[in-house]
C-alpha cells in the first residue's frame, strides 16, 4: 500500500495505490496554500478508503522540479508521516510523472513546467518510458533541438508560451498535450514510486530532499552557480 503526494505545482494531489493499482485519488487546483489542505486531504483520502496511516507500507513523493515552497511542503509532510518507522520513500521526478500522463507507448514524450525567465524545466522519455534526457532548464529553442519528430509534449503548469514557441518552430513535428495531460497528479507519482520501490530503490524518509534543478536566487548569489550538480 503506497501513499503518493504531489505538491510541485498549484495542484494538491494525493493518491493511495496497491502496487500500481489506484485505490483512491484526490486532486484539487487553486491558490490555497498546500500547507492548509494537504494533511486534511490525506486524512479524507485514507478515511474514505478505510485505511489507516499505519497500514501504509511506503510513500511516494514528487521531488521536483517545481515550486520551491510546494516541494518542501510535500516532502516535509511525507517525512512527518514516515517518522519513527522504517517505511521507505520513493522520490519521483515531477517531470517523469507528467510524462507518464501523456505517454501512448508509441512516441517519445517530453514534459514541461514553467521555470520563468523564458525557460522551462524539461525532460525527455522514450516510448517505453526510459529516460532520454535528464531534468534540465532550457529555452524553447534549446529544447526544440532535442526533440525527435513526432514527440508528444506534455505542457505542464505555466509552460504555454514555451509550447507555443515550440509549435512555431517545429510545426507538425510536435504534438502538444494539455491541459488535462499536463496536470500534476499523485496517481502518476504513485505508479512511478511503485516501480522505484519494486527495484529496491526506496530510501529512508530522512534522506529525501527536493530536486530544484535550478538554485534559488539566494543560492545563486552565495555559490555563483545557477544549477544543482545532479538531476533525478
Amino acid at each position: 500500500m503506497i501513499l503518493a503526494v504531489e505538491t510541485a505545482t498549484l495542484a494538491t494531489s494525493v493518491a493511495l495505490l496497491r502496487g500500481e493499482e489506484l485505490v483512491a485519488e484526490w486532486t484539487h487546483v487553486d491558490r490555497t496554500p498546500h500547507s492548509e489542505r494537504l494533511l486534511p486531504a490525506i486524512d479524507a483520502l485514507l478515511q474514505g478508503a478505510g485505511v489507516t496511516i499505519g497500514q501504509v507500507d511506503a510513500f511516494a513523493v514528487s521531488a521536483g522540479p517545481g515550486s520551491f515552497t510546494g516541494l518542501r511542503i510535500g516532502i516535509a509532510t511525507v517525512k512527518g508521516l514516515a517518522f519513527g518507522s522504517e517505511r521507505p520513500v520513493a522520490a519521483v521526478s515531477t517531470l517523469a510523472a507528467l510524462a507518464l500522463g501523456g505517454a501512448d507507448g508509441a512516441a517519445p514524450v517530453a514534459a514541461l513546467l514553467d521555470a520563468r525567465r523564458g525557460e522551462v524545466y524539461a525532460a525527455v522519455f522514450g516510448p517505453n518510458g526510459a529516460r532520454l534526457a535528464a531534468d534540465a532548464v532550457l529555452t524553447p529553442d534549446a529544447l526544440a533541438g532535442r526533440l525527435a519528430p513526432g514527440t508528444r509534449v506534455v505542457v505542464g503548469e505555466g509552460a504555454g508560451p514555451a509550447a507555443a514557441a515550440l509549435a512555431r518552430r517545429l510545426g507538425a513535428g510536435v504534438c502538444l498535450l494539455g491541459p488535462s495531460s499536463g496536470l500534476a497528479r499523485a496517481h502518476a507519482v504513485g505508479v512511478l514510486g511503485a516501480r522505484i520501490l519494486a527495484h529496491g530503490e526506496g530510501v529512508a524518509a530522512a534522506l529525501v530532499a527536493p530536486r530544484y534543478v535550478r538554485r534559488a536566487e539566494a543560492e545563486v548569489r552565495r555559490t555563483g552557480e545557477r544549477f544543482e550538480p545532479k538531476a533525478l
